[in-house]
């Protein structure tokens, strides 16, 4: 704005080496990826968490966030705070299966995460095998997200289906953590 001022009250065109432009755009995508912990999703399916955590991150770098649930939900890396890559995978690989499986509360902490973004399109992306163990209306829940998509284990996918039906969720299955990537790709595309 300066080099235009400046050439404008010297009756010149303004010098282009001394233009400078700013743009400002509303981030394209924000996800919120949910990762089981109950104790129904331990072992491979929490090494897929992890996986998926990190391809998360590098497909939305700006505007993430991970959110671990058992009974409780755990924020593991706000929508709108910093984190490397590395620390959010670190968390997500230290995680211990365990207890019961509140989805709705789940799907309420992606939708309060979710609400912080600015982004045009907003998914939350549901690894889990959608068995619900606590009290809750899940699909209510999922009424206020924008986008659900759901990522369940390969041959543990009966609630996951029935969910995705409910919902009007995308939904695949993954193998184990070296799908994870792949699988994330299917529901997003």
């Amino acid at each position: 704005l300066e080099a235009i001022v400046d050439a404008r009250a010297g009756g010149a065109a303004p010098n282009i080496e001394r233009l400078h432009t700013r743009r400002w755009a509303r981030p394209g995508t924000a996800l919120c990826l949910l990762v089981d912990r109950s104790g129904s999703m331990t072992g491979r399916p929490l090494a897929t968490g992890a996986v998926t955590a990190a391809a998360v991150a590098l497909r939305s770098p700006a505007d993430f966030s991970v959110v671990s649930f058992a009974r409780d939900a755990v924020v593991v890396k706000a929508q709108d705070r910093s984190r490397t890559v590395e620390v959010v995978v670190d968390a997500v690989l230290a995680l211990r299966g365990y207890g019961t499986t509140n989805l709705a509360g789940a799907l309420s902490a992606a939708g309060a995460q979710l609400a912080r973004s600015s982004a045009t399109r907003r998914i939350a992306v549901l690894l889990s095998d959608c068995r619900s163990t606590e009290p809750g209306d899940v699909v209510h829940a999922a009424s206020f997200l924008d986008e659900l998509v759901i990522v369940a284990p390969a041959g543990d996918d009966e609630a996951a289906v029935e969910l995705a039906a409910a919902t009007d969720a995308v939904m695949t299955t993954v193998t184990g953590p070296s799908d994870a990537a792949n699988a994330l790709a299917r529901v997003l595309s």
